[in-house]
């Protein structure tokens, strides 16, 4: 009978959950913050955070934004250091193709470098503060020799390898002047391609980008004095040129990508919560705070 009891208490919990979690859904996946639901013309916002190490989930937003005829631009808010040449190339692709069906300008934040850069030079329109950390125009490789470190603990590693530059940048070895030409010779073709990148972007002369692209670092102020930028302004001054260059009349909606629901978390986060408090209930406070500290 007890175990009847606790069954049907389960049931109704999960049953309770259900029907919260198909709430939030609704109320988090099609309203408010890039809800849905609004009306109106809409400006979509896609964000760009911290290193850049993937692009499918860039891109897939980039193509919520496209395939809905209520949004009338895509505004790219970079806030990233760089990252992958290959992951910022992909995005960068792929705002060069949709350009032709929605236009694309980009807000920069505290920094948009690098990798981050590559991508903004795609776009229509360059927005960013007067301090922003922008440019560096560059490319960089990092290798780390750790044999000496081996010698001295005992440690000798092996490698086999089929042809005589597999195992280039190996940590085990010294790097050869052959293989350093190597390492050189692809550094310096990708670097040719981000001063192609940015010298179609921005319609600049290559030659006057190579001045500049040899890895500096520029505020956004010294960014807009070299054709780096278009304009200095916060979010919100983006979204207001972007809407004008479209004809959106009146104040638009600004549209978030909508994001994945996962039951799943959302389950393991509650009953974690309800854990948590029945615990300092009952006068577990000190486990509760160190189980707690990370979140």
């Amino acid at each position: 009978m007890k175990r009847k009891r606790i069954l049907i208490g389960l049931g109704v919990i999960a049953g309770l959950l259900i029907v919260y979690s198909s709430v939030l859904f609704f109320i988090g996946g099609y309203g408010g913050k890039g809800g849905r639901l609004s009306f109106g013309d809409r400006i979509g916002i896609v964000e760009i955070k911290g290193v850049i190490l993937q692009s499918s989930e860039i891109i897939e937003q980039i193509h919520q934004y496209v395939e809905d005829d209520g949004v009338k631009a895509i505004v790219l808010r970079i806030d990233s250091p760089g990252g992958g040449v290959g992951p910022s190339q992909e995005i960068h692709r792929e705002i060069l193709r949709v350009k032709s069906k929605k236009k694309v300008i980009t807000s920069m934040g505290s920094v948009a470098a690098s990798g981050g850069y590559y991508i903004a030079c795609a776009s229509d329109l360059i927005v960013a503060n007067p301090g922003t950390i922008t440019g560096s125009i560059g490319v960089l490789m990092e290798f780390t020799n750790i044999e000496e470190l081996f010698k001295k603990i005992g440690i000798k590693g092996v490698v086999l390898k089929s042809g005589e530059h597999k195992d280039i940048g190996s940590p085990l070895r010294e790097m050869g002047p052959e293989e350093k030409k190597i390492i050189q010779g692809v550094i310096d073709d990708v670097h040719q391609q981000f001063v192609q990148a940015v010298a179609e972007g921005r319609k600049m002369n290559r030659g006057k980008v190579m001045e500049i692209a040899d890895g500096r670092i520029v505020t956004g102020e010294q960014a807009k004095q070299m054709g780096l930028v278009d304009q200095l302004g916060n979010l919100q001054d983006a979204i207001e040129a972007v809407s004008k260059i479209v004809g959106v009349r009146g104040k638009p909606s600004v549209l978030y990508p909508k994001k994945k629901f996962s039951l799943w978390e959302l389950l393991i986060k509650e009953m974690t919560t309800t854990l948590l408090d029945t615990l300092n209930e009952r006068g577990f406070g000190l486990n509760y705070r160190l189980f707690s500290s990370g979140d």
